[in-house]
Formats: C-alpha cells, structure tokens, sequence
C-alpha cells in the first residue's frame, strides 16, 4: 500500500468496485465502463410465482432485454437496447461527474449523471398512435458511497417525463426516490436490496412502488444476478411508472441479469 500510495498523485487513490456492475437490480448503479470497454447485458424476467402451476409458477411468461453498454471515454458511457415488453428500444448516457476517492484528497461520494429515451413499438396500443406519445424521457442523479469493502449505499433522485399518459389524473412528469444498497456476504456473493418512492403518484391503486431484492454472484468475466421484484418491465421509466404488481401481496418476478464485459 505504501508502494501504491507513492505512485498516486499525493496519496490519493480512486475507490473502486462500489458495486459489481452496472445494475443495482433493476436500475443502473454508479459504475461506468472503461475506455474503450463494452458491456454486452441479458436481463430476463419471468412471470408472477403466484400466477400458480398452470402458468408453471411464472416460468411460461417472460419478457428480455438485450443491451450493449461501451465505454467512449473513462467518464462517459452509451448504451442501447431492446425489450420485448411493449417492443421497446431504449438508449442512455451516463456521465461521471464525482468519483469517490480516499487519502490526502478524499471525496466521501460518486455522483454520475444517468439520462436515457424510450420508445414502445407495440401496436394497436389505444391513444398511443403516434411516435410522441409513446416516448418517454427519464433523468436521474445517482450518488453513491462505498462505506467499506463490504458495504455500499446509493440515492437515485429521478425525474421521468412521458409525453402521455394512461392513467387517469396522472402527471406527465413523475418524480421519485430511489434507493438501494449491497451488503457482501462471501468473496464472490453480496445480497442486493432496491427500492424506489413515487412522490407525485396518481391515485390508482394498481400501480406500485418498484421493490426488488438479489444477489450478485461474480465468476471471473461475469456477474450473475438473480432477484425477485414486483417490475417486469427492465427499463428504469417503465420499472418505476408501470410496476403492477404488489411485491408484500405476492406478485412477485423471479429474474435475472447476466453481464460480460470485453
């Protein structure tokens, strides 16, 4: 360490690996690719367990998102990506603006700026007939700490506009709060938990906070993560705005995230 220290300007070293990967569960997290890396991304979801033996406990329905994630410069990442819930293809930037550092200069906290664009393309949708309305925009600031080598904590401050919507009394711009955090309980295994508040949400009782819990499970060149969660939907303005599902009432999804990165 001493070693490391001399060879880094003053004493101060970047923290490394406050999460394993890209996703919390179903929302991003503050790690950015590498220059020149790039981050291929499979995220399934099946159905409801609840949904009983004729539906095989969820596994007959599915939905999958295919994402390619590079890495054009150390503090900037683009992705895109397609999911077959709704026919939707998104894409998304991710800045770092704050990386937490220890030593000499410490910064106590990451801050990356997130900002992505969906489009659904499934058809014959009732008053979404045309490319405007079935666009949706989603902002977040995503800040984040690593306390200790086994323990990180993350806000997700997040602002989603969608040019319309479906439900009645509902606020083009929805406003929400997220959090999470991972806690390691092994070399290669840490428990995952997110959860994310809708401040201004309509009064419709079939729309839910998105809730989520998992584990991350790290082989070499890959992360696994295996979770369950009351969003089927993988992108962060469908998660937050069309969970229908109440995770305490059963409606639960058992996924997973399979990330390789080159």
């Amino acid at each position: 360490m001493s070693l490391l220290e001399e060879n880094t300007e003053e004493g101060t070293r970047d923290v490394e690996a406050t999460f394993k990967g890209s996703r919390l569960i179903n929302g991003h997290t503050v790690q950015v690719r590498k220059h020149k890396e790039l981050e291929f991304l499979i995220s399934h979801r099946f159905g409801r367990l609840n949904s009983g033996g004729y539906e095989f406990f969820g596994l007959d329905g599915a939905s999958i998102r295919l994402g390619l994630e590079y890495g054009v410069l150390k503090f900037l990442t683009v992705g895109a990506g397609r999911s077959s819930f709704d026919k939707t293809y998104d894409g998304l930037l991710k800045f770092k603006l704050l990386k937490q550092t220890e030593g000499a200069k410490s910064t106590p906290i990451s801050i990356v700026y997130f900002t992505s664009v969906a489009y659904k393309t499934l058809r014959d949708q009732e008053g979404f007939d045309d490319a405007t309305s079935k666009t949706s925009y989603t902002h977040q600031v995503l800040i984040a700490r690593k306390f200790s080598p086994s323990f990180s904590l993350q806000l997700m401050p997040t602002l989603i506009h969608r040019n319309r919507v479906e439900e009645v009394n509902g606020d083009n711009d929805l406003y929400a709060l997220g959090f999470g955090g991972r806690m390691k309980i092994s070399n290669r295994v840490s428990l995952n938990l997110e959860y994310y508040y809708r401040a201004n949400a309509p009064d419709n009782e079939n729309l839910y906070n998105s809730l989520a819990i998992g584990f991350d499970i790290e082989t070499g060149g890959h992360v696994f993560q295996l979770h369950f969660t009351n969003s089927r939907t993988m992108i962060v303005s469908g998660f937050i705005t069309e969970t229908t599902g109440d995770f305490l009432g059963g409606d639960v999804h058992f996924g997973f995230n399979v990330s390789r990165v080159f």
